[in-house]
């Protein structure tokens, strides 16, 4: 027997060395994280290693509209540490974020020019700071389903675009003069013959919208609709704006209130039946198109996209409420990173091919502008505001 007074070392065995090895870097990773946090210095980690060990965090505040996904998608959060920048958001409609308050955010995105101009005139009216930035596009369009396409296609209102897909285009150009007219005459989904495809819907044809006193994509179809009624020509004075507000609102509201954004619903498998075209943007679809091609190995030819004759991009807007904001709006035009993300998620980066290149790598067609095809302008923001409040009784802009 040995002396009582003596210890023996206890023999550690490691089985598994690489194990060992990486919980033992983990755990002076984590170490050296909470040095440099209370010492004040901000640290980004991984599993692995560290990034940026040295490098301040700079941590921004927004109110986005439907544009969220460009700012919380992983990859793009992931870039944007890497500059050392970190946002967190709240998600609402771009009416709601222009009109509502923003003390306290260093930025705003809402999803096109007439949100980010109630913003910006607000705020220059009380001589506070704003800057913008236009990182990117996307067309205003209507999303569908295959057997309400033909049946559009078969009333002469839609038309399949050339080299959409071979055998089953998933774009179609519709004509809004006539589409707008089965709304006006009470012509329902059976009037037109629906039932060939093995469906009945006795609802009156019209494209559902989310709600316009929230929504950008409501505000901006509805300066879609009044260029068409007003001879695909802008409306430029209160008389005008007024006549086409009251002739257009039974378009408008006979749908009800929906909320901010409609694709998750149309995307569902109970769209069909909750609405069967609804207002989205084309980057919605397109990203989803990608998605689905990357896990079914094809694209879902059942969810087709409607493009209005009369086209309308919508620009939307990173607006900078403080000068902390100016890197990341910047990192947002010019980041080729950012920029080839951003395709990824369906956006047109501006002066780039980017969004081709990448739907061609992934086997989704392109769409393509037809010849006979016109921009649509938007009234003056001051008109289409008040057009809007005609249509629905919204609430005004706030203090911002």
């Amino acid at each position: 027997m040995g002396d009582p007074a003596r210890t023996e070392p206890a023999l550690v065995v490691v089985r598994e060395p690489h194990l060992f090895r990486q919980r033992a870097l983990r755990v002076l990773t984590l170490a050296l994280a909470l040095v440099l946090t209370v010492s004040g210095t901000a640290v980004l980690v991984t599993e692995d290693h560290l990034l940026l060990p040295f490098q301040r965090l700079t941590t921004l505040e927004g109110r986005l509209a439907s544009k969220v996904e460009s700012l919380e998608d992983g990859q793009v959060t992931r870039i944007l540490l890497k500059h050392g920048i970190r946002v967190h958001t709240i998600s609402s409609g771009s009416r709601e974020v222009a009109t509502g308050r923003l003390a306290g955010y260093d930025f705003a995105f809402p999803s096109g020019a007439p949100a980010g101009y109630l913003i910006t005139s607000t705020r220059q009216k009380q001589s506070r700071y704003s800057k913008t930035y236009h990182p990117f596009d996307s067309p205003l369009v209507l999303a569908t389903y295959r057997a309400y396409a033909e049946t559009l296609q078969a009333a002469g209102v839609a038309r399949p675009q050339t080299g959409s897909g071979a055998g089953e285009p998933l774009y179609y150009s519709l004509d809004m003069n006539r589409f707008l007219a089965l709304t006006e005459h009470n012509r329902r989904w059976n009037d037109l013959g629906i039932r060939r495809y093995g469906l009945s819907n006795d609802d009156v044809v019209l494209a559902q919208t989310s709600d316009i006193c929230l929504s950008n994509s409501a505000g901006t179809y509805l300066g879609l609709v009044a260029f068409t009624r007003n001879n695909n020509d802008v409306p430029t004075s209160t008389q005008q704006a007024d006549k086409l507000a009251a002739q257009l609102k039974p378009l408008l509201i006979r749908q009800g209130s929906p909320g901010v954004d409609l694709f998750p619903y149309y995307a569902s498998p109970q769209g069909r039946q909750l609405a069967p075209v609804v207002v989205v943007y084309e980057h919605q679809f397109l990203a989803y198109q990608a998605h689905y091609r990357a896990t079914h190995r094809t694209v879902d030819t059942e969810r087709v996209l409607l493009y209005p004759t009369a086209r309308t991009l919508t620009q939307p807007q990173f607006i900078a409420l403080d000068r902390r904001a100016d890197p990341l709006g910047e990192l947002l035009e010019h980041d080729p990173e950012l920029q080839r993300r951003e395709a990824e998620l369906g956006y047109h980066v501006l002066g780039a091919d980017t969004l081709t290149r990448h739907l061609q790598q992934q086997g989704v067609p392109v769409p393509q502008a037809p010849r006979d095809e016109t921009s649509a302008r938007m009234p003056d923001q001051t008109l289409l505001e008040r057009m809007i409040t005609t249509v629905k009784n919204c609430p005004a802009p706030a203090t911002n």
